[in-house]
């Protein structure tokens, strides 16, 4: 058996997860010299290319000096730790990358914890170091404080580190020294990241991810953990409520660079794809057809939001998607749940309206706008957290925050972020920039990036990761403006918008299509008003219609997917079409409203 190593690359976002594997893939030339791939390989669908973030977590596999390395790239979000806590079981050893300038961050603390409880072997790498005023042994010392802290053992914290700059291809055993490539990489990882633990006995395999694929369908992936499974063999598959249903392998491949390669047979250590195998699900095992032994399933973090979701049925409805019935949406989102493991789905009193449980705001948007783009139409409303009661106490979720912003704004942050209930643990001085650390209910957090952001020009970073229940803080203020409503169905008139521009600002073009209910601004007041922008001036023969003065019309406000639903109130929905989005009213004329007031 050739020597195998398998790794997965943890880190914060945007501190160069998928940056290295490009390094890595290029240093052992998986791609022909002519071939031109582009930088974030890895990140390969329109979703993860337009945010420039990772979503899912992706497997790929180079050869160095005789040696497999099997590289799993994960995301760094806090919303998609799912992913991470998914795939952490296929690796032997971690690859925890630190930014030598910004240091161990939440997100650095959540992966390296599920890595250390798992008892993998990290490799340190602190990345950027050619970034100005950068301190790289600072950040290596507080690593293994991070680590000490999280309650690693002597041989995890006896950990090799390399310094370097993934972005311009070096690393090295010291900063001071730029080298030609990544070698001294690669090296750590095969000296130090431990071969697969072989043991003897019958097959068995945990599935960590699936594929699919239109030809063969369900693809199961996962890490063989002892014995060998090969072509055409019967087997188990071991469910997580204890169930055993019998089936046979159909095919077998391995990974090999970005693609896959069909193979006779796998031996323990390795990770492969199964097809063949029907009715599976992640976390089930698959074991010996005469003797099942199941494999301890994957424990997942439990979701700490709300959405509700339900079919479109305002006066647009199926102008513009393909799937606009509650069975879609359905059948849709209880397929999202094979993959996503972090997400749950629950049902409401009413047949097309589901709640839809999930990590963040960024994580279930992802859902929403992948669906969207896929032809669904659906509204959605307002984002609620988890309240739990605990020993006959109202408790909420509770996240740490860490806000990274211009020193000279960071008392705007104090202010937003106390208002919101959160207190302040500790505040540091890096360069020109602040780090200010809180605990913050997650109610708070919502709709608190765009604050922020609008606060200090687009400079403020925002981090949080969930921490735990705590007793309920009490109401928190949510918007203070209230909404400009629409009273009438047509074309939103230039001539009216002009008129009406006192009265706040608006959110949709002019000569937009708009129904009544719709909201189309936000109120400079803080009460709903509802106007009617689609007037006309009045063509009589007194004055001509064109020698007024020009309507001059303000830009409107433009909202992505997001900031809409972080800025709803609980009485509107986020209507998501696969080419608008709009705000609205979840009782659309002026009379239901008042009747059911919520």
């Amino acid at each position: 058996m050739e020597s195998i190593r398998n790794i997965a690359i943890i880190a914060h976002v945007d501190h160069g997860k998928t940056t290295l594997v490009d390094k890595i893939m290029y240093h052992c030339q998986l791609f022909r010299d002519n071939e031109n791939t582009g930088d974030l390989i890895l990140d390969n669908n329109d979703l993860e290319r337009e945010r420039g973030i990772t979503i899912t977590s992706k497997n790929v596999s180079v050869v160095y000096k005789g040696t497999k390395i099997n590289i799993i790239d994960t995301p760094g979000h806090a919303d998609f730790g799912g992913e991470v806590e998914r795939v952490l079981n296929m690796a032997d050893g971690v690859c925890l990358l630190v930014d030598a300038f910004e240091g161990p961050m939440p997100q650095t603390r959540f992966v390296l914890q599920k890595a250390i409880d798992l008892g993998l072997k990290p490799c340190v790498v602190i990345n950027k170091v050619d970034k100005e005023n950068c301190t790289p042994e600072e950040v290596h010392e507080k690593v293994f404080d991070l680590m000490f802290e999280l309650g690693a053992t002597e041989e995890q914290l006896d950990f090799p580190t390399v310094y370097g700059s993934a972005k311009n291809n070096w690393m090295s055993d010291d900063f001071r020294n730029q080298t030609e490539n990544i070698e001294p990489l690669l090296d750590m990882v095969i000296q130090n990241v431990p071969a697969p633990k072989v043991s003897e006995g019958t097959p068995q395999m945990l599935i960590t991810s699936l594929d699919f694929s239109s030809f063969t369908g369900r693809i199961a992936i996962g890490r063989l953990e002892r014995g060998v499974l090969k072509e055409g063999m019967p087997i188990s598959l071991c469910k997580r409520d204890g169930s055993i249903l019998k089936s046979r392998i159909k095919e077998l491949h391995t990974f090999e660079g970005l693609g896959r390669k069909k193979v006779a047979e796998v031996v323990a250590g390795d990770i492969c794809a199964i097809i063949g195998v029907e009715g599976f699900e992640i976390g089930d095992t698959i074991a010996d057809h005469e003797n099942p032994e199941a494999l301890q399933t994957i424990a997942i973090d439990e979701p700490t939001m709300s959405m509700l979701f339900t079919i479109n049925d305002s006066p647009f409805f199926g102008k513009e998607g393909k799937f606009v019935t509650s069975r879609h949406i359905r059948d849709r989102l209880t397929k999202e749940l094979e993959k996503n493991l972090a997400m749950k789905l629950g049902e409401t009193d009413s047949a097309d309206k589901f709640m839809v449980f999930g990590r963040g705001v960024l994580h279930l948007s992802v859902l929403i706008e992948t669906m969207r783009r896929e032809g669904y139409e659906l509204q959605i409303g307002q984002p609620q957290v988890i309240i739990k009661e605990i020993d006959g106490k109202k408790c909420e979720p509770i996240e740490e925050l860490t806000i990274d912003l211009p020193e000279s704004l960071s008392g705007r942050a104090v202010e937003f972020v106390t208002l919101r209930k959160g207190e302040m643990l500790s505040m540091e001085t890096k360069g020109e920039r602040m780090i200010i650390k809180f605990n913050i209910p997650s109610r708070g957090i919502i709709g608190l990036r765009n604050q922020l952001l609008t606060a200090t020009a687009g400079e403020a970073i925002m981090a949080h990761r969930f921490i735990g229940y705590e007793p309920f803080k009490g109401e928190i203020s949510g918007r203070n403006k209230g909404s400009l409503i629409s009273m009438e169905k047509g074309k939103a008139i230039p001539y009216s918008i002009d008129k009406l521009q006192d009265r706040g600002k608006f959110f949709v073009e002019p000569n937009a299509e708009i129904y009544e209910g719709q909201v189309i601004g936000e109120n400079s007041r803080g009460d709903d008003m509802c106007v009617n922008v689609t007037k006309e001036k009045k063509q009589s023969n007194v004055r001509s219609s064109g020698n007024d003065e020009k309507a001059r019309i303000i830009p409107p406000i433009i909202f992505s997917l997001e900031e809409a639903l972080e800025y709803i109130q609980k009485d509107e929905y986020v209507e998501v079409t696969p080419k608008n989005i709009r705000l609205r009213k979840i009782y659309l004329t002026e009379t239901d409203r008042k009747r059911f007031k919520v």
